[in-house]
C-alpha cells in the first residue's frame, strides 16, 4: 500500500490556485484515507500561500460593498460573501496541516476532515452562484480571515485560539442571522445551504476547542487565563453579540469563557 504524506499533500492542495482543482486534490486525499508518514521538509514559500485565482479582487474590508437583498445582485454579494470565507476556510485547514509539525496523527486527519466540509460548503455556495447568474471572483472580497492566520503562522496555540475559536465561531453567531435574512429575501436554497454550514461548522470549531485545550494541557497554562494575552498580543478583533449561545456550548466552548464574551461586549 502506498504511503500517503499528509502534510505534504494538504501544502499541494494549498498552494493550488484553481477552485476546482484544489477542491478535487482535497477530496483526493480524504477519500484516499491511507497510513502516511510524517513530511521532512515543509515549504515555506509565502508567495505560493495561499494560492487563489486572479479573482475575487481582494480590498480592504470597508471597500467591501454592501447591497440590500432586494435584489438578485443583491443577495449574489451575500452568497458571494459565505463563499470566500469558506474558500478562505479551505486554506485555513489546510495550512495548519502544513504548517506544524510534531502534532498528533489524529490532528492532521481532523483538520483534513475539516478541510474536506469546507470544500463542501464552498461548492456548494459557488454553485448557487451560477444559479443566481454570477461565479465565485464576480465581486471584490477582503482578506481578514488570512490576516489572521499570518499573524499566527508561527504558534500552533494562537493559531488555534484565534482563527477556530475566534473568527470562525464568529459564523456561529452569524450564520442563523444571516439564514433568516436570505429566507425571508425568499433565497430558500441559500437558507438550507447555511444549514448544513452551521451544522458542520460547530464540529470545526469544537475541533478548535479541543486541540487549543490539549496544548494547554501539555504546558500547564489555563486555557481561559491565556486567551485575552494572546487576542491582545495577535491584535485579534473584540467580538460582539449577539452570541449564538447554544452552538457555542455544542462546540466545547465553557459557560465562563461564554460569560467573558459577554462582559467584552
Amino acid at each position: 500500500m502506498t504511503l500517503v504524506c499528509i502534510r505534504e499533500q494538504a501544502f499541494h492542495a494549498l498552494v493550488q490556485p484553481c477552485p476546482v482543482r484544489k477542491s478535487e486534490l482535497v477530496r483526493q486525499l480524504h477519500h484516499r484515507r491511507h497510513p502516511y508518514v510524517e513530511v521532512k521538509t515543509c515549504y515555506p514559500d509565502s508567495a505560493a500561500v495561499p494560492g487563489r485565482p486572479d479573482l475575487p479582487l481582494i480590498v480592504p474590508p470597508q471597500q467591501v460593498k454592501h447591497r440590500g437583498l432586494g435584489t438578485v445582485e443583491g443577495r449574489a454579494a451575500l452568497i458571494h460573501a459565505l463563499a470566500h470565507i469558506e474558500f478562505n476556510a479551505v486554506n485555513l485547514a489546510l495550512d495548519i496541516m502544513w504548517r506544524f509539525p510534531n502534532m498528533p496523527s489524529v490532528f492532521y486527519g481532523g483538520w483534513l476532515s475539516v478541510a474536506y466540509e469546507e470544500v463542501v460548503h464552498f461548492n456548494l455556495l459557488a454553485d448557487h452562484l451560477q444559479v443566481l447568474g454570477f461565479s465565485y471572483g464576480s465581486f471584490a472580497a477582503h482578506d481578514g480571515l488570512w490576516d489572521m492566520a499570518e499573524r499566527t503562522k508561527d504558534d500552533v496555540m494562537a493559531r488555534l485560539a484565534l482563527v477556530p475559536r475566534t473568527l470562525e465561531a464568529r459564523g456561529l453567531d452569524a450564520c442563523p442571522i444571516v439564514r433568516a435574512k436570505l429566507a425571508n429575501a425568499g433565497d430558500h436554497a441559500a437558507a438550507a445551504i447555511l444549514d448544513i454550514i452551521l451544522r458542520d461548522e460547530v464540529g470545526h470549531v469544537a475541533l478548535g476547542n479541543y486541540w487549543y485545550r490539549w496544548l494547554c494541557r501539555q504546558q500547564h497554562l489555563d486555557p481561559v487565563a491565556i486567551y485575552p494575552e494572546m487576542a491582545l498580543q495577535y491584535r485579534a478583533p473584540r467580538l460582539r453579540g449577539p452570541f449564538n449561545k447554544p452552538a457555542r456550548l455544542r462546540a466545547g466552548f465553557m459557560p465562563e469563557e461564554l460569560v467573558w464574551l459577554e462582559e467584552q461586549a
